[in-house]
């Protein structure tokens, strides 16, 4: 009579700061779960205002740079230009951004935010600051300001070999 082998018991899966999601993990991995986990504190902390995290940094770049087109946010927002279109119009019809025809090039359209848009913004960046200030709270003021350089140095110098 033979018997099966016993199957082994699955691997428990690590917490964040456990095993390869920790400290000895890979960079890129702890880069895309320390991502992950601030957008998820976002979306948490914007939801009741009906807001995603997407929405609020379109609207945050929009406020920043008035008279951005489609194609300048997708680029600074990181989302497709689907995405972003779908997400324009949606602010647009919430009142939050205006749309205007481009000077010199009619078919481009311009966003800016609306007075409604702004004051949403300007609560959207009241909770979100709450987000940021857990993260600063990690670090000392000289390691935050190392994080904030080597972060945007990773941008720069990864952006440089596409």
């Amino acid at each position: 009579m033979s018997r099966k082998p016993k199957a082994a018991e699955p691997a428990a899966v690590p917490r964040p700061g456990e095993g390869k999601r920790g400290p000895e993990g890979h960079l890129g991995y702890l880069v895309r779960q320390a991502n992950v986990a601030v957008r998820q504190a976002m979306e948490k902390v914007l939801a009741d205002l009906a807001v995603t995290p997407p929405q609020f940094a379109v609207l945050t770049m929009i406020a920043s740079y008035p008279g951005l087109s489609g194609a300048d946010l997708a680029r600074l927002t990181f989302l497709t230009p689907q995405t972003i279109n779908v997400i324009v119009g949606n602010l647009a019809k919430a009142g939050a951004i205006e749309k205007s025809a481009h000077a010199s090039h009619g078919r481009i359209l311009q966003l800016t935010a609306t007075a409604r848009g702004q004051a949403l913004l300007k609560r959207c960046r009241a909770r979100v600051t709450e987000v940021e200030d857990r993260l600063t709270g990690l670090a000392g003021k000289d390691e935050e300001r190392l994080v904030r350089r080597w972060l945007s140095a990773v941008a720069e110098k990864l952006a440089e070999n596409r």
